[in-house]
């Protein structure tokens, strides 16, 4: 479960049962017991609180883009067929930026205990030649990674892997990213 799932319905359920109100109001009510004094939420309250907790629901739900990026290209995964594979959940920026930045979230989906996730960019630059990323991998669950070139690209190659144990990679799967292809995709 997300935290913010968790926090909502904790602030739903804190606004519903009114206790802020009880809080507010001192008073132990007309017995002067304390059980007396628990408010009884009214129905606008309860319907507003159920609102704003999906609300919250919601948008914890979308992907959140990572700084610099502008286009979700989606998940890119390793070659499958060992008992598990590598995913990398991509973002990229503007092509027409000076930087370009790959980035997302790397997991680690290999049962092997010494295998671990690798994601590597290869940049094709504007003013011809291409040039690597330095890789990113891990070996945990998941983990954020951000690749960058070091000048305007026309396109980029994101190859994810699995790594042995010796560190090599293999079952490795490229996905190709144009500037034409992304074009018209919304931000």
């Amino acid at each position: 479960m997300r935290k913010t799932t968790v926090i909502g319905g904790a602030l739903a359920f804190v606004l519903a049962t009114g206790l802020p109100a009880a809080a507010s109001t001192g008073s132990t009510g007309s017995t002067g017991s304390p059980e007396a004094a628990v408010p009884v939420a009214s129905t606008a309250s309860a319907s507003a609180v159920r609102a704003t907790a999906s609300a919250a629901s919601a948008n914890a739900v979308r992907a959140v883009a990572p700084a610099g990026t502008k286009y979700h290209w989606g998940p890119v995964r390793s070659v499958a067929g060992h008992s598990g594979r590598a995913t990398a959940d991509v973002w990229v920026s503007d092509f027409s930026a000076e930087t370009f930045v790959v980035s997302g979230t790397l997991r680690d989906r290999d049962a092997h205990r010494g295998h671990c996730a690798y994601v590597r960019a290869r940049f094709h630059y504007a003013g011809g030649g291409t040039g690597w990323a330095r890789p990113s991998t891990t070996c945990r669950e998941s983990a954020p990674f951000r690749l960058s070139s070091d000048g305007e690209i026309t396109r980029v190659d994101v190859r994810v892997c699995l790594l042995d144990a010796g560190r090599v990679p293999f079952r490795c799967h490229v996905d190709p990213v144009k500037a034409e292809t992304i074009a018209g995709w919304p931000r």
